[in-house]
């Protein structure tokens, strides 16, 4: 029989997602108390809780705000943009990159965007702040990552187009999601609501996603389309 190794990292990833995914349905902490775990964890949840069918929805702080508020949608951008990132590890995956651990990583970054973004500081009480608190590092890692692809790559002398295999289409398909995640969460920072530091993640991602897209291409030795203006 095969066995199957989880990464330590991934399985904290997991494991934080399911905690915060708990409490934003409960609105209550999770147990401490093993006993009272068990009893809990006795039957198994259902996907549904039906909580959302009159158009509201939770934030991490316990308001219920209409499903199209501002903070919803860049939840919904972000989700899509680890979804589009998600699609593209495959493709790499397939080509043997070596960046694919870089990737694993950002979508475990974003679910701590979520977290941020899913905690108005104008409700949050000090607990809700540390759980959901950002770390600038995680920008310091992507400008390093970029700078590493960078070193390897042709100067950048023309407008690229989508282009260079599967896994640099996709990586540019993330990008430009990971552009209108950026857009849909610069006024809740304008706003205070949200961490500085989580829009410039995602306003260093996108550069990543474009750098990585083009490193992509070049290890697979697909040619990139450059802009040229139709006659």
């Amino acid at each position: 029989m095969n066995s199957v190794i989880i990464r330590p990292a991934l399985l904290r990833c997991f494991m934080r997602t399911q905690r915060i995914i708990s409490e934003l349905r409960t609105h209550k902490p999770l147990c401490s108390d093993r006993s009272s775990c068990a009893t809990e964890d006795s039957k198994s949840p259902k996907i549904y809780t039906k909580t959302g069918d009159k158009g509201f929805s939770s934030t991490f702080t316990g308001e219920r705000r209409p499903k199209e508020d501002h903070i919803f949608e860049a939840l919904g951008n972000t989700d899509e943009l680890s979804s589009a990132i998600g699609l593209a590890r495959e493709f790499c995956l397939d080509k043997g990159h070596i960046f694919t651990d870089q990737l694993d990583k950002i979508q475990c970054i974003l679910q701590d965007v979520g977290s941020n973004i899913a905690t108005p500081q104008s409700s949050a009480r000090e607990s809700h702040r540390k759980r959901t608190k950002f770390s600038p590092q995680t920008i310091t890692d992507l400008e390093t990552w970029i700078d590493h692809f960078t070193e390897e790559l042709p100067p950048l002398t023309n407008f690229i187009l989508p282009s260079g295999g599967k896994s640099s289409a996709a990586l540019h398909l993330a990008r430009t999601i990971c552009r209108r995640a950026e857009r849909s969460v610069a006024p809740i920072v304008r706003s205070g609501e949200a961490d500085p530091d989580v829009a410039k993640f995602l306003n260093r991602l996108s550069d990543y996603l474009f750098t990585a897209a083009r490193y992509a291409a070049m290890k697979e030795t697909r040619e990139e389309k450059i802009y040229r203006r139709p006659e």
